[in-house]
């Protein structure tokens, strides 16, 4: 009788429904009974509704249509998005059974299609709308069990969310569940365990991402930025993190492990874990990290960082004392033992002060043990403290690897045994040196330095002999030595005896303690080893002068000759052809020197040595013979100096034999000059004549030399021929020289490369150009009136009608002028 009863109670529920069907309904309802399994006809009579029926019309046939085609994802969601809207602006605590209907209406459509990730994923946000956390928490892991495992991640976007709003254990279980299979966001969940403050949990987390090479992270940090993360964590909440082998947790360890791996950072890693055991309460764990970390870091950086943090560290342990110590006084209480304690940890810190200096060194020397300046510093650290210097020296000898050495090491051994010899104790000084000696040198100047530091330290305490005998055994060596200086493959003991630093001062040595036998002895033994050099010459051959051995002086000169050729052969000849004047020896064996000396002399140098050839042949010779040799230095000097040297030689010939001599003269170095010389020459050339009263031959002179010059570059040349003209010439005679300046002018205005470097020649000389000219003149007319032969008369001396300056001075600032009224004069 239940069944039939069931059967009624639904008959009548739908009967008393049916009136939400209308007759325009009715065709709907015929296409439905015409095909019951087809989901078109229910979208049509949904869509007919969601148009023009109600709310209550519209939940009806969507109930209906879910009801008779369960398995239509189409419909469901339809059904339970229009549920969903009209519960969206009421409050889910108020109205929770509204809410309930929905979950269920939810749970009856998940039946069927619990394969579908979208309900889920609306169910889902619907639930999180609503105050009802361990449902949620279930429903969340009904749909990660019910989809396979590639949809997953469409519910974790949702479940990560829930799990921190969740909070609490919660949400650490969540992301326990979520990391195994999404290890990549580690980072997220050690950010969640940090901020509910499980410090443990996140630092094994940290733990776990960097044993495993394989991780990267998403935020673009690197291994050291997440493990330096790790450390500041496990530093700033010491307290709260467990430790142990039960935990897996061991601090100390895992900074070390820092400092060994990350060699930059050490003086951060070292504060750190000092700074650790401080939070803990241990503080002399604390003091021997810090102690451990100031002697072991590798630079002065990391040095400062943790030596600051050392000693903020025992100010702040001793300012506490001192305050319970105030304390105490005030209450007038007395306590032996802390006050005791507290004058140990303020002897402890002026200790840690005075020991600074030195650390600082230690970190240097750890840097690099061979850099002798800093082992030069320990020294001068210790000051007074004799023990310990002799120790610092010890130990610096024993760890610098001379090949290796920053630094002069020399030094180094000297100032150990002058340290002795201040002391008085020679002895111990000699046997430092002699050790110092056999030391493989990085060069052979620093042996060579060491062997003159040991004779200096037998000068110093008059023991010359000693000190001659240092010498000779630090430049004994076979008589024919092939041993080359430069060969790095030997020993600088083997190739110390060809130092000439060495054998400079061994000389000089035995020059002022030994006799002057002796002394040649040394400088033969230099020549023999072909390591003289040009001073080394000129000593001897000074010593053998003091002493009066001048052909032994002169032969030194030659044997120096032999050994050098120029630019240092100059230098040697230039003394020794001085000191052979000097000494006045015969003029056959002087001009055989000469000869020799400008033979093969290049030509920057002959200048100087034919001078002094030919003013040898001028005092003690023939002046012809003196002319000869000019006439050979013309040729033979560089082209810098033959200009000067025409003109030595002209005035040389001009003084002998008269002005007329100097005309072949004259005319070989207008030939031979370039044209800027040859312009100045054949103005002097011009001058030379007119002195002589060959008109004529000036005036050929100065139109041969016009090819050279440019009217507008070179307006001086023909200022002074304009000049001539007016005073010795004629009006042919200066058309003439008016038809040869413009033709000179059309030449060089066709002459493009000319033009071009003129140019800018005119753009560099521009300022002052004028003034220039004109003190040239001036000066040109004060050299001819010094070189005038008596009773002549120079032309600025003649009628003052002559004076072109005077008359027309407009000519010299525009010779254009002058061509135009030539060219009247030609009409």
């Amino acid at each position: 009788m239940a069944a039939p009863s069931i059967t009624k109670s639904k008959l009548s529920r739908a009967n008393a429904d049916l009136y939400l069907i209308s007759e325009e309904d009715t065709i709907y309802e015929q296409d439905i009974l015409r095909d019951l399994g087809s989901t078109k006809p229910w979208l049509a009579y949904i869509e007919f509704k969601f148009q023009h029926g109600n709310l209550q019309e519209q939940a009806f046939v969507l109930e209906r249509a879910c009801k008779q085609l369960p398995r239509s994802y189409k419909l469901w969601k339809m059904y339970l998005e229009f549920r969903m809207k009209h519960l969206g602006k009421l409050n889910p605590a108020i109205f929770a059974s509204q809410y309930n209907k929905v979950n269920a209406l939810f749970e009856r459509a998940l039946i069927l299609l619990n394969k579908m990730p979208r309900i889920w994923e609306m169910y889902l946000s619907f639930l999180l709308l609503q105050p009802i956390v361990t449902l949620t928490r279930h429903t969340f892991d009904r749909a990660l069990r019910a989809l396979p495992i590639t949809q997953h991640n469409r519910i974790w976007a949702l479940y990560r969310p829930f799990a921190n709003s969740a909070s609490g254990q919660t949400a650490v279980k969540i992301w326990r569940r979520y990391m195994q299979i999404h290890p990549e966001d580690a980072e997220d969940f050690i950010e969640l365990l940090i901020e509910m403050q499980h410090y443990t949990e996140a630092v094994k987390e940290y733990m776990k991402i960097l044993n495993n090479q394989k991780f990267r992270s998403k935020n673009g940090k690197g291994h050291y930025q997440l493990w330096s993360e790790m450390v500041d964590l496990l530093v700033e909440h010491a307290k709260e993190i467990e430790t142990g082998d039960e935990v897996g947790i061991d601090v100390e360890r895992i900074i070390r492990s820092g400092i060994d791996r990350f060699a930059d950072q050490r003086g951060k890693l070292w504060s750190g874990l000092a700074t650790y055991w401080i939070t803990r309460g241990s503080f002399e764990r604390a003091r021997d990290v810090f102690e451990e970390g100031i002697t072991t870091v590798m630079t002065v950086r990391d040095f400062t960082l943790v030596f600051d943090s050392y000693v903020e560290f025992e100010e702040a342990i001793t300012g506490a004392l001192m305050e319970e110590a105030a304390s105490r006084s005030e209450k007038g209480v007395m306590d032996e033992n802390a006050d005791f304690d507290l004058d140990i940890r303020m002897m402890r810190f002026e200790q840690l002060m005075d020991r600074r200096p030195f650390l600082i060194n230690d970190v240097l020397l750890r840097q690099n043990p061979n850099n002798v300046s800093e082992w030069n510093v320990r020294i001068g650290l210790w000051g007074d403290n004799k023990q310990e210097v002799v120790q610092t020296y010890t130990d610096a000898i024993a760890a610098v690897q001379p090949k290796k050495a920053v630094g002069r090491f020399h030094e180094l051994w000297a100032n150990y045994a002058k340290f002795y010899e201040k002391g008085g104790d020679l002895r111990n000084a000699r046997v430092i040196m002699e050790k110092a000696v056999k030391v493989p040198f990085k060069s052979v100047a620093e042996l060579a330095d060491m062997w003159i530091e040991w004779a200096e330290m037998e000068l110093r305490n008059d023991h010359f002999e000693e000190a001659v005998k240092i010498m000779a055994k630090a430049v004994q060596a076979p008589k024919r030595s092939t041993v080359d200086y430069f060969d790095e493959t030997l020993s600088p003991q083997q190739r110390v005896h060809k130092s000439w630093k060495l054998w400079s001062f061994y000389v000089d040595l035995v020059e002022s303690v030994s006799t002057l036998e002796e002394t040649r002895k040394v400088y033969e033994r230099i020549f023999e080893l072909r390591i003289a050099t040009p001073q080394t010459v000129v000593n001897y051959a000074n010593l053998l002068e003091e002493n009066k051995y001048f052909e032994e002086s002169f032969k030194i000169y030659e044997r120096g000759l032999d050994l050098f050729s120029y630019p240092v052969a100059f230098e040697l000849w230039n003394l020794y052809l001085t000191k052979a004047v000097d000494r006045k020896i015969g003029i056959e064996r002087l001009r055989d020197l000469f000869e020799q000396a400008v033979e093969g002399c290049p030509p920057k140098f002959a200048k100087v040595l034919y001078l002094m050839y030919g003013n040898l042949e001028e005092e003690r010779g023939l002046a012809r013979h003196a002319m000869r040799i000019y006439e050979r230095a013309t040729r033979a000097v560089s082209d810098e100096d033959r200009a000067d040297m025409f003109n030595f030689y002209i005035t040389k010939s001009a003084s002998n034999f008269g002005l007329p001599s100097t005309r072949p003269i004259y005319e070989r170095a207008i030939a031979a000059l370039p044209d800027k010389d040859a312009r100045d020459m054949c103005l002097k050339f011009a001058d030379m004549e007119k002195r002589l009263g060959e008109i004529d031959r000036a005036r050929a002179i100065y139109g041969h030399a016009s090819q050279f010059c440019d009217p507008r570059t070179s307006p001086s040349f023909w200022q002074k021929w304009e000049a001539f003209e007016v005073q010795h010439g004629n009006e042919d005679t200066f058309k003439e020289m008016l038809r040869i300046k413009r033709s000179v002018q059309a030449q060089y205005n066709t002459d493009v490369n000319f033009i071009a470097s003129q140019a800018l020649a005119r753009s560099k000389e521009h300022v002052g150009g004028e003034t220039d000219a004109e003190t040239a003149d001036a000066m040109a007319a004060l050299e001819r009136e010094a070189r005038a032969p008596v009773g002549f008369v120079a032309a600025s001396d003649g009628p003052q009608g002559g004076n072109i300056r005077e008359t027309a001075p407009v000519v010299a600032a525009n010779p254009d002028a002058i061509d135009v009224d030539g060219m009247d004069d030609d009409d």
